[in-house]
């Protein structure tokens, strides 16, 4: 058996305009903290949500501990506005090429079943899972940003969960992470998962992702015998 454990931005989706997750967190970290900080210059990718406010708003004075004690707020209020823009009758997702034919294959074999491991809160990842269609291929537990500042200790969380649930002794290397960013694979790494990069992110090369030395790498999930087999590899 082998538990994939998938990101979302840039691995299985993505909004349609760059820049949008911005449009609805900004205002509501002005709501709550009274600032948003650094957050419009910076570059989130592959960061878990709760990184991304600690790092927009330090300058700012506010403590990871501060943070953590406004995450039940800020998971609800951040997630009503993201609902909000994205149920108004414009298309803000799109899923990515092959997404949906690969993850429906792998839900019919036999060795493989998959959770989400992503810096999304979970309220929004399940959110954007289910405005896309594919939140019915995710039947594991899995881990989340808004449980940790430091998307290293996502693997495990899930991974505890998962061998929890399946009532089954699973060692780290029986799970791959796949996901768009070097954080994906650092993360992967850190657990003793193998880790599968993919290059249908903004934010990162084929090149620079292959330096950070994924065990394997796609350039997209649009062929599906060739993700089958790199997986039966790992």
């Amino acid at each position: 058996m082998r538990i994939l454990l998938w990101d979302i931005d840039g691995t299985l989706m993505r909004s349609i305009r760059n820049g949008a997750y911005k449009d609805y967190t900004i205002p509501v970290l002005e709501e709550i903290f009274g600032t948003s900080g650094r957050l419009a210059e910076m570059q989130v990718s592959g960061m878990t949500d709760l990184q991304i406010v600690f790092e927009a708003l330090s300058h700012e004075g506010f403590s990871q501990q501060d943070i953590f004690a406004r995450v039940e707020v800020l998971a609800s209020r951040l997630t009503e506005e993201a609902r909000k823009i994205t149920t108004n009758g414009t298309k803000f997702f799109e899923v990515l090429p092959g997404v949906r034919e690969t993850l429906e294959v792998l839900s019919q074999h036999p060795r493989y079943q998959s959770a989400l491991v992503t810096g999304n809160i979970e309220p929004m990842a399940q959110l954007k899972m289910q405005l896309v269609g594919l939140d019915k291929y995710f039947t594991l537990p899995g881990a989340f940003g808004d449980e940790s500042h430091n998307r290293r200790d996502l693997p495990a969380l899930a991974a505890e969960r998962i061998r929890k649930y399946l009532q089954i002794v699973l060692p780290p290397e029986h799970f791959i992470v796949i996901g768009d960013t070097p954080n994906d694979i650092d993360c992967a790494h850190h657990f003793g998962a193998r880790a599968v990069a993919v290059g249908t992110g903004r934010f990162y090369s084929n090149e620079e992702l292959l330096t950070h030395q994924p065990d394997s790498f796609l350039p997209d999930l649009s062929d599906v015998d060739l993700v089958l087999s790199t997986l039966a590899r790992l």
